[in-house]
């Protein structure tokens, strides 16, 4: 039998990178408290003076350093700069033992908990939790910790869970939970009732009335600013994600709605707006109104329009096979039209566009949409374009530097950059409160009290930073659009044939077909709604003086289908027309601010032509 000598481990602790045996363990004790506040401080020096105390009466031991954090909640590890420098010195080697409090001080989410304790390990760095007597180098430790972290985390989850459902109970009594305070109205905390604020009552009055003359959220909150009245925060500006804000909030009738966003994880607090997900409560006649039902409700049918018109422009880019697939839309039914290929029973192919409802289900489904030939509304563009930049060129000028004037005043990115900040101070804010309560400084009734104060905080920022980032995207992407639109404007040059490129550049979609001057419904219209705003509408009709001078579309060319079809058959126009070239261009001086807001019809050009069928 083979001699086998037993190299016993070594009694000492020692630096594995130098291989050189330590006489002591070093130790490096964490501390945290949850605020910074004169009463947690003299907390943190206790427990100072204590490990300081502790390591010096153990023979063993040699402190290594301290680490702390003060004023930082125990649910969120990222921003305890202390713990990650304590966790970067234990990789690197620098100290042996990590003594903490209890589990609730080093972390109360399970998984990050065992996340840096099994990191800790795996460079031979130890944690032990005094409350709990727990060394992380046993096994029993980790079952136990994982047990008791549970619970600490649990206990969180529970807290935030009995907060919710309080404040459910006082939704379904119809008590005003989560004020944030809005422009017009008071909170007066001995009735817990909403009192109107009448000077700033007044400003809310000016918002909703201006909005339902026409004016758009950014020229109400410039004429705001000139004036010099302030937000309910004390600030100048009016961006337009406070206009439409005040719009649409259902307070200013004196109805109530509760329950607009909800809480999805006590853990990371994380806040989402309620689609449906939770219980919503609403209250009619909760308290007195500013503006009457009326009033609000005309500027609701509003905004309701004005959003529709800005999705219907954002067609489909999909299934993008041809120049103007996904870019036409039906002036009646507003479904996409799309592209068929006809030979009529001659030789050459036509390419003619339809509304698909017509073409698809029928033309009792769109009965008054029309088919138009392709080659037709590429001559149109030309003609537009042209037109356009020759003949009005002052008044797209204008047009385009009152947007470019307006967007380069924008402090949409400032502002969304000083909420993202509010927003930060007021989360961490909350996480300190949650672990004053389990640590027992708060009692439950100052607990609630406040939580309900700071989340009211957190839902105000957050509506109003979703709303800003929606601001500054759209200022974004109109920045893109008019600098494209700006490069083919300056070039000056008229189009000699129909240019693809030029065409994706600067026209966000066509509409064919829709209401005349008179109220009647023209399927002969095709309007090109360019990508900075402005619109060109064109009629096609039958050969007349004005189209012979014209010479807009060759003579014999039909604009319009006429095959017999249940689809597009014999409803449809069959002519020889020509494009007139009566121009007409409206331009207001206060309609260029619309502009600004990416919605308006500030420019309009008209061709007008007799038609027959």
């Amino acid at each position: 039998m083979k001699e086998v000598e037993v190299i016993k481990p070594k009694k000492n602790k020692f630096d594995r990178a130098s291989g050189k045996e330590l006489s002591k363990i070093r130790v490096a004790p964490y501390c945290r408290v949850s605020t910074d506040s004169a009463e947690q401080m003299a907390s943190y020096d206790s427990q100072v003076a204590y490990y300081e105390q502790k390591i010096k009466e153990n023979p063993k031991w040699e402190l290594a350093k301290i680490y702390s954090d003060a004023g930082i909640s125990g649910t969120n590890i990222d921003k305890r700069l202390g713990f990650q420098e304590m966790i970067r010195d234990a990789v690197a080697g620098e100290f042996d033992l990590v003594i903490t409090k209890s589990i609730s001080r080093f972390g109360r989410n399970t998984k990050d908990v065992l996340e840096y304790t099994r990191l800790l390990k795996k460079h031979n760095v130890a944690v032990l939790f005094e409350k709990e007597n727990i060394n992380t180098f046993s096994m029993q430790g980790e079952v136990a910790m994982t047990v008791l972290t549970s619970i600490a985390q649990q206990e969180s989850e529970s807290i935030s869970t009995n907060v919710k459902m309080g404040l459910k109970m006082k939704m379904k009594r119809g008590e005003l939970v989560g004020f944030q305070g809005c422009l017009g109205y008071d909170y007066d905390k001995e009735t817990k009732e909403l009192v109107i604020n009448e000077e700033e009552a007044e400003v809310v009055r000016f918002i909703f009335e201006s909005y339902n003359q026409g004016k758009g959220a950014r020229l109400i909150g410039k004429e705001l600013k000139d004036k010099g009245y302030k937000t309910k925060r004390g600030s100048t500006n009016w961006p337009d994600s406070t206009i439409r804000g005040i719009l649409k909030n259902e307070k200013y009738m004196g109805d109530l709605l509760l329950g607009k966003t909800f809480t999805v994880d006590p853990i990371t607090k994380q806040r989402l707006d309620n689609m449906g997900e939770e219980e919503k409560y609403y209250i009619k006649d909760h308290h007195e109104p500013i503006v009457s039902k009326e009033t609000f409700e005309k500027a609701q049918a509003i905004r309701n329009k004005r959003n529709c018109n800005m999705e219907k422009g954002r067609l489909k880019r999909y299934s993008r096979q041809y120049t103007f697939s996904s870019k036409i839309e039906c002036g009646f039914c507003e479904t996409t039209v799309g592209r068929r290929a006809w030979n009529s029973g001659t030789k050459n192919k036509k390419v003619v566009w339809h509304c698909i409802k017509s073409s698809k289900h029928g033309k009792k489904f769109c009965p008054d949409s029309k088919g138009i030939h392709e080659a037709v509304i590429e001559e149109a563009f030309v003609k537009v374009f042209n037109e356009m930049c020759q003949h009005n060129r002052e008044i797209i000028e204008e047009f385009i530097q009152a947007i470019e004037s307006t967007l380069s005043e924008s402090t949409s990115k400032k502002e969304l950059s000083t909420l993202n900040k509010e927003l930060s101070k007021v989360e961490d804010k909350i996480k300190k409160l949650i672990d004053l309560h389990i640590d027992g400084a708060i009692d439950r009734e100052n607990y609630e009290n406040k939580f309900i104060e700071l989340n009211k905080d957190k839902e105000r920022l957050i509506k109003e930073t979703n709303e800003l980032s929606l601001t500054a995207s759209e200022e974004k992407e109109m920045k893109i659009r008019l600098k494209s639109f700006r490069k083919y404007f300056d070039a000056n040059k008229p189009l000699k044939k129909f240019d693809a490129d030029v065409f994706e550049s600067i026209v966000e979609k066509i509409i064919l077909g829709g209401i005349d001057d008179k109220g009647q419904k023209d399927p002969h219209q095709l309007t090109f709604v360019f990508k900075t705003g402005p619109k060109s509408t064109i009629t096609i009709g039958k050969d007349n003086d004005s189209n012979k001078e014209n010479g807009f579309l060759k003579k014999g060319k039909e604009p319009y289908s006429h095959l017999s079809s249940d689809t597009c058959g014999d409803g449809s126009i069959d002519v020889k027309g020509e494009i007139a070239s009566v121009w007409k261009a409206q331009y207001s001086s206060h309609s260029c601010v619309f502009a600004s807001e990416f919605r308006a019809e500030n420019v309009i050009i008209l061709l007008r032509g007799n038609m027959s069928k």
